[in-house]
């Protein structure tokens, strides 16, 4: 049996329990740099990377979009950090999660990302890899290298779908 899912809107509300939203926002903590030519939107995630002796990495994923209907095949999460991904393109894009702990299929749930939206993923927060709606779409990645197993990865039935974005 099939169960349909339909993408919310990304808001930084509806997303707090699994992590930070990454956006231009007048009501962030935001200054004037620069001699006044830069506005710096500050301290818009929280980057946990240092357990295990753990480091920064910065990466670019290059994400294919998948076939829609998309049926949700695997969720993953990082128990020892964070994970934030920001677009390096114009394109909407898919963010699907659960909450930490044991993995409840049932609380899975989608986002429709917007372009000028990152996300990161606290530490432990369950989530599927990135899905590029439209066209190949590149990402900025945040996230651990250091000691330790950091990708708990489970395997699901594909009987979750996503509603189709257009």
């Amino acid at each position: 049996m099939t169960e349909k899912i339909v993408p919310k809107v990304l808001t930084r509300e509806a997303f707090a329990p699994f992590g930070d939203v990454i956006e231009v926002d007048d009501s962030r903590e935001h200054f004037t740099i620069n001699d006044g030519f830069t506005e710096r939107y500050h301290d818009l995630a929280e980057v946990d990377v240092g357990k295990n002796n753990g480091r920064t990495l910065i990466n670019i994923f290059r994400s294919t979009p998948l076939q829609q209907p998309i049926a949700i095949k695997m969720m993953e999460r990082h128990p020892l950090s964070s994970q934030a991904f920001i677009p390096m393109g114009t394109e909407p894009y898919l963010v699907v999660v659960a909450p930490k702990g044991e993995l409840d299929v049932s609380a899975i749930e989608v986002f429709l990302a917007q372009s000028n939206q990152g996300v990161n993923y606290h530490a432990g927060t369950w989530h599927h890899y990135c899905l590029a709606l439209h066209q190949q779409s590149d990402f900025l990645v945040v996230d651990r290298g250091g000691e330790g197993d950091n990708c708990d990865v489970v395997e699901l039935d594909g009987s979750k779908i996503i509603e189709t974005v257009i």
